[in-house]
């Protein structure tokens, strides 16, 4: 399995995450033109090559138009919908994007729908998250780790006055990993390289048995004398593929709530970080006719779907156990059809290619573009697929 390990002894911003990939290897042309698929004006990104204490880094730079204006979360969300992006990115972006703002909700104790984003929703945060998320997919990454967080020390002037690092809504999207301060003054974790981390790592420790393929370094904006102010990362195959690993099961019963709201809860989870979601109709006490809400989560999202059942449902009580997990090895691959370019699910089992399936979400779109019945899209992207040699896939 494909696995992205974050070293995060000099902490992590959103630049510093663009510049370790493409250090690791991610085609910053590509990259860049991936980006343009946002469809907003403005924005400006380049990369160079710089020295942080004798280490060779990337730094990224974004360059966005001064915004006056605050962006609500829905503001945010609607931007990355509407763009071209593929649909694992979007949804990635969007989990990030969400995660951040409930945890604003939660230091500022007012509803998600009320937080209007200062900093972390300029125009070049979002190019740093959404871009971070481009990365991710054009390298193929499926899991992500991280090394404890050296946060940094000292204060920081935010928009609301000047607070201690790492400030609260750092702490908030850090709760449940490791974190630690050393004598180095300064805000090494920011609010969006905090968010991203913390949406995507599965678990948090030393660096795990991997096969390394490629490390990168992502250089931050300040240098330090004696420390090597960059974000390294390492690129490999963990040591065992389809490997089980542990997960949660997070359920409630329900029988005095809006069908409506039910289905709101789904997509709300799924948005968090929920690895499933489903619903069972169960006959529960005077014989109400209800519905059981299960979801499906990774253990440090337990808190985060506890919060979500208590605040979206009419439930009083939530049940919470520990379950074994195994999946399949998945990589995407890009097919370029008669109606565009369409996403290959592809699943592998010790290296044998056992499914492969065209992206939903992706060949409805090309249908609605084209005109043409969906099922059309999906059988040309299998005879695309299929003519590229599932040997080679194999061999990966």
């Amino acid at each position: 399995m494909k696995t992205l390990y974050f070293d995060c002894f000099a902490g992590a911003s959103g630049d510093m995450i663009l510049g370790a990939l493409v250090s690791a290897g991610v085609d910053a042309r590509l990259l860049i033109e991936q980006l343009s698929r946002l469809n907003v004006e403005g924005f400006d990104v380049s990369f160079e090559t710089v020295d942080r204490s004798g280490i060779s880094a990337t730094r990224a730079h974004v360059q966005a138009r001064d915004e006056r204006q605050h962006r609500h979360l829905s503001d945010i969300l609607k931007i990355i919908e509407a763009s071209s992006l593929t649909e694992s990115v979007k949804e990635r972006a969007a989990k990030i994007f969400t995660r951040l703002g409930e945890a604003e909700a939660r230091v500022h104790n007012v509803a998600l729908e009320q937080i209007h984003f200062h900093e972390v929703g300029a125009l070049d945060a979002i190019v740093d998250v959404v871009g971070a998320c481009i990365g991710f997919e054009l390298l193929g990454v499926e899991k992500f780790m991280a090394s404890p967080l050296h946060v940094g020390s000292g204060t920081v002037e935010m928009a609301h006055g000047r607070f201690p690092v790492p400030p609260p809504a750092v702490v908030e999207l850090l709760r449940d990993a490791p974190i630690y301060a050393t004598d180095i003054k300064g805000e090494l974790m920011t609010p969006t390289g905090a968010a991203i981390i913390s949406s995507v790592c599965e678990d948090f420790g030393p660096l795990p048995a991997l096969r390394v393929a490629r490390t990168g370094y992502g250089a931050g904006a300040r240098e330090y004398e004696n420390f090597p102010n960059v974000l390294r990362v390492f690129i490999g195959e963990s040591a065992a593929a389809n490997e089980t690993e542990k997960a949660l099961v997070v359920e409630t019963n329900i029988d005095d709530c809006s069908p409506q709201l039910i289905g709101h809860v789904m997509e709300r989870a799924l948005a968090a970080g929920a690895l499933d979601c489903y619903f069972t109709p169960v006959q529960m006490k005077k014989n109400r006719p209800g519905v059981l809400v299960t979801i499906l989560c990774r253990p440090p999202d337990r808190e985060t779907m506890f919060e979500l059942l208590f605040s979206e449902t009419t439930t009083i009580g939530v049940r919470c156990y520990e379950v074994e997990r195994r999946t399949l090895d998945r990589v995407f691959v890009s097919v370029q059809t008669s109606f565009g370019a369409v996403s290959i699910k592809v699943a592998r089992l010790n290296g044998r290619v056992v499914n492969a399936t065209p992206e939903f979400e992706e060949c409805r779109a090309a249908a609605l573009r084209a005109g043409v019945p969906l099922r059309e899209v999906e059988v040309e992207a299998r005879e695309v697929f299929m003519r590229l040699g599932i040997g080679q896939l194999e061999s990966r």
